[in-house]
């Protein structure tokens, strides 16, 4: 047989009903796929997916399988882990596919208990990245055994060879061991389901990356004995069953409709809760497979049982011995969420209390691990914090989505107190342009506290530049960045470390246009102000007083009066019919908003509109 991602092997041999019994752990493979971003993590598992014959033949089958959510779709990345699991040669292969951005490395920290191995994906042209120093160093420290898979091997300028050696240098300055060191390597072109073990044969299918976990990760340890021991990693929702946890029995086996006990990591006090488990499955491909009973190494989903969170122990009641969760790296970036004060409050969102806030906040604490809120001296103001703008937008534009009316101040960062020395997070910086843009990077990271540590000339006349930059330095740095270089530049960062305050840094350049009364846009108002700037609005739109409508081509704030509209009189000229010629505002997206908006400044986000205004209104 034969598909788009190559040949697909037959799994009629496996003669295993994953109802009947309990599969033996030394059957059983956990990996994660890890990867910076866009380096074809979720590609390379339709790939497995479609050749493990989870498939039918002919049946259509969407490209990245496992990015269901609609804003994965929309953006082309991946947000939330996600489980599946493949058969090969009698195995189940269970597989975490995982987050590349930074901003969600929170994901990639909490699956790490629940697997034995990792891919390591690098792409084959640009070799390691911010987010693969990341994720490599989680995988290290969690011991697990790692295989290194070098994709894109159909890029051109495809340098393989070279991208090993500095995977080689990276696992070095990682302080890998002599058995890490010793990793296998395959090639892969995840585009086209094939892989090799060498870079000068393309191979035919996924038969060499298929081999290459069975018999370089290995099994689950544990022991089916002793009392269950079963962590809970993630949490998913199913509208028949109700929420569910998932995640890894470590020790003990577990039964559908078992007594257990919850062991909170949330609580302050030693608390269990006994609760009854209604229903018990595994993985098979995309679907959750019931099973009766399942034991150590298996990565199961749990139904029934209330009040359940990540990080949480599913425990024998009578011997409660909770699983030891890994740490999650603290947030650096926080925003202030606010109930909607604005004089369109209440028009257009469906959830508009403090109340309502409130409680959206803290259910999103259940399940994203890496967030964290605390309540202000304000009833309708809450801190979260996060780890990079993107982790937060996404947050805003999902309750948006769910009908959630509320506004978001400026994000700043998180800062320490270190020998009495304020510390704040640096971004490790990677940027790749072509050599005419150098200087004009250089000179716009300069304005920004950045310290150029590493450049590269590469073969195609494009460089490599590495900074280290204040994390502030990073608000607002990607729409500029792309307007000095032409669309034609590529950045990356992630956190690196902490460090004292580097001084102030001048993020925005040019003031606001704010709107001077309430009323429709018009386009006589418009045509004038747009003489001041961009303008952000068009004609036929309401506006309130105080309300951002364009950026002034000065530093300075300005009041326009965007609504103004042609004195009506009964004389006629020669100009009176000229038609008024206006630009076309520009359109700002979530992201672009939350980095325009100054400290003195708030972002009104309803489910239609996202409006910029003044926090006191002039």
């Amino acid at each position: 047989m034969s598909t788009r991602f190559g040949r697909r092997f037959d799994r009629c041999d496996l003669a295993y009903d994953p109802a009947a019994t309990i599969m033996e752990k030394d059957l059983i493979r956990n990996i994660a796929i890890i990867a910076h971003v866009d380096h074809g993590k979720t590609t390379l598992v339709d790939g497995m997916l479609k050749q493990s014959g989870v498939f039918r033949e002919g049946q259509v089958v969407e490209e990245r399988i496992l990015d269901r959510n609609a804003l994965e779709r929309e953006r082309g990345i991946t947000i939330m882990s996600k489980n599946t699991a493949v058969f090969y040669k009698g195995h189940r292969i269970n597989i975490v596919d995982t987050p590349g951005h930074v901003d969600f490395g929170g994901e990639v920290e909490r699956v790490m208990q629940m697997v034995d191995g990792a891919l390591l994906l690098v792409d084959a042209f640009e070799g390691p990245m911010p987010q693969t120093r990341f994720v490599l160093r989680k995988a290290m420290e969690a011991g697990l055994k790692l295989i290194v898979v070098i994709n894109k091997m159909d890029r051109p300028n495809a340098r393989p060879l070279e991208v090993l050696d500095e995977v080689m240098d990276l696992f070095i300055e990682l302080d890998a061991s002599d058995e890490q060191l010793e990793f296998p390597v395959i090639y892969t072109t995840a585009t086209k389901g094939v892989a090799s073990l060498s870079p000068d044969s393309e191979g035919k299918d996924l038969i060499s990356l298929f081999e290459a976990i069975i018999n370089h990760i290995p099994a689950p340890e544990g022991d089916d004995a002793k009392p269950l021991q079963l962590g809970v990693a993630m949490i998913d929702y199913d509208p028949y069953v109700g929420r569910q946890a998932i995640g890894r029995i470590v020790n003990g086996t577990i039964k559908a409709k078992q007594r257990v006990a919850i062991i909170s990591s949330h609580s302050q006090e030693d608390t269990m809760e006994h609760q009854y488990v209604s229903g018990l499955a595994v993985f098979d491909g995309l679907k959750k497979v019931p099973v009766e009973e399942a034991g150590v190494g298996e990565i199961v989903v749990v139904s029934g049982l209330d009040h359940v969170n990540v990080a949480d122990s599913i425990v024998d009641p009578d011997n409660p011995v909770p699983v030891e969760f890994v740490k999650i790296d603290e947030p650096t970036v926080a925003m202030t969420f606010l109930v909607n004060k604005s004089p369109f409050a209440g028009r257009e969102g469906q959830f508009v209390t403090s109340r309502h806030l409130r409680e959206r906040l803290w259910r999103e604490l259940e399940s994203n691990v890496s967030l964290r809120v605390e309540e202000t001296d304000s009833p309708d103001a809450f801190t979260v914090y996060g780890r990079g703008e993107l982790h937060l937008s996404i947050l805003i534009e999902t309750m948006r989505r769910e009908g959630y009316e509320f506004e978001v101040s400026r994000p700043r960062v998180v800062t320490k107190e270190i020998n009495g020395v304020t510390h704040e997070p640096v971004e490790e910086l990677v940027i790749d342009v072509p050599g005419d843009y150098v200087g004009v990077v250089m000179e716009l990271l300069g304005r920004r506290k950045g310290n150029l540590v590493n450049m590269n000339n590469r073969s195609d006349s494009r460089v490599l530049l590495i900074f280290h930059l204040p994390t502030r330095g990073i608000f607002g740095l990607r729409s500029e960045f792309l307007t000095e270089t032409k669309g034609l530049g590529i950045m990356y960062h992630s956190f690196h470390h902490y460090a004292p305050w580097s001084g102030e840094i001048e993020i925005r350049s040019r003031g606001a246009l704010v709107a001077s009364e309430t009323g429709e846009t018009a386009a006589y108002g418009l045509e004038n102000a747009q003489e001041r700037g961009d303008l952000f609005v068009g004609p036929g739109i309401s506006v309130y007083r105080g309300m951002i409508v364009g950026e002034n081509a000065r530093r300075d704030d300005i009041l326009v009066n965007v609504c103004k509209r042609k004195r009506l009189t009964n004389m006629r000229s020669s100009t009176a019919d000229i038609a008024v010629k206006l630009t076309p505002p520009r359109e700002m997206s979530l992201e672009q908003c939350i980095e325009f908006i100054s400290e003195d400044e708030l972002l009104e986000v309803t489910p239609l509109s996202l409006r910029m205004r003044k926090r006191q209104i002039p």
